[in-house]
């Protein structure tokens, strides 16, 4: 299901008190919204929040303006959704959620009340670096690989057939915690369900350039390419620990270099979203994409020696 928060955000800005209209907006959707914030922005009742809001109040907004004059969002969302229903084969009603966000990540994945969720911040997707929105200028065409990323994290998770550690861990509780989850499922699951995302962005939204579907520029894709070998060598020692320190080292944006040294080499940042896509490849061409989904993470290496690869770990 498709819910465009972007109408009730932009009455936001147009209001004459802007701040009080984002706290209603914000309690008018509260759940999606605090948990949105409280996993990829920071604690929403801080005093920090507080300036976070300002800031995305006051921004220049012409991009967003011109985006959603020139481009039918909701259509091409709503295509994706269709499309990653059918090629994921989603079980379980989940809900996409297009909205403007605080400039943290351009998109992401939820559980709230054990329904999976996506959501797109469209000031990422305008064209056009935005350094007050801090909007990362991709382009609007890239939407639908996304919603068929994000998608696939939600069956992972919510499905009542996946076998997958981060279904138990979020089953435990109801809802997703990117630092809980982070802390408790091994590296070993953490690299396999970014990988199995590239691939489901793949078959949702097919044709793009192939560095596109990991969100790296061009040179950093031909530099984890070179180092493919080096990589897959590297994780193996801590494959099967689990350490948020880990997560943050494979997956996630900035990390110092000295945090990213693995084998004596400052690894690129986010490199994990490779090492998984290529360890998922194996039992994604053996079993198809919505099958390898639902899988425990353990099944993946089995395949690379069924089909006579290098195993990873």
């Amino acid at each position: 299901m498709l819910i465009n928060l972007i109408p009730e955000f932009l009455d936001v800005l147009r209001s004459p008190d802007s701040a009080a209209a984002y706290r209603r907006y914000h309690d008018n959707h509260h759940l999606i919204l605090d948990a949105y914030w409280k996993n990829y922005v920071l604690d929403p009742d801080s005093q920090a929040a507080t300036d976070v809001i300002a800031n995305a109040l006051r921004a220049d907004r012409r991009d967003l303006y011109l985006l959603l004059e020139q481009h039918d969002l909701e259509g091409m969302v709503e295509e994706a959704i269709a499309r990653a229903r059918d090629v994921l084969r989603i079980d379980r009603p989940t809900d996409v959620y297009l909205m403007v966000g605080m400039g943290a990540a351009n998109a992401g994945e939820l559980v709230v009340n054990g329904r999976g969720a996506a959501f797109l911040c469209v000031e990422h997707f305008t064209g056009k670096v935005n350094p007050e929105s801090h909007g990362l200028g991709l382009s609007p065409r890239l939407l639908p690989l996304w919603v068929g990323h994000e998608l696939a994290h939600a069956v992972r998770y919510c499905s009542p057939e996946s076998r997958s550690d981060i279904a138990r861990l979020v089953a435990e509780r109801g809802y997703y915690d990117f630092w809980e989850i982070g802390s408790r499922a091994t590296l070993r699951e953490l690299l396999v369900n970014e990988g199995l995302a590239v691939h489901a962005a793949q078959a949702v939204s097919p044709g793009r350039e192939l560095n596109d579907y990991f969100g790296y520029p061009r040179r950093q894709f031909t530099r984890l390419r070179e180092l493919d070998a080096f990589l897959r060598r590297a994780v193996r020692p801590d494959i099967d620990k689990a350490a948020l320190g880990l997560r943050l080292r494979y997956l996630s944006d900035g990390m110092s270099p000295s945090a990213r040294i693995v084998g004596g080499r400052v690894i690129p940042e986010r490199s994990g979203y490779y090492v998984g896509y290529r360890m998922t490849e194996a039992l994604v061409g053996e079993r198809g994409l919505a099958e390898a989904l639902r899988t425990e993470a353990v099944e993946f290496g089995k395949a690379e020696e069924r089909a006579g690869g290098v195993r990873s770990a």
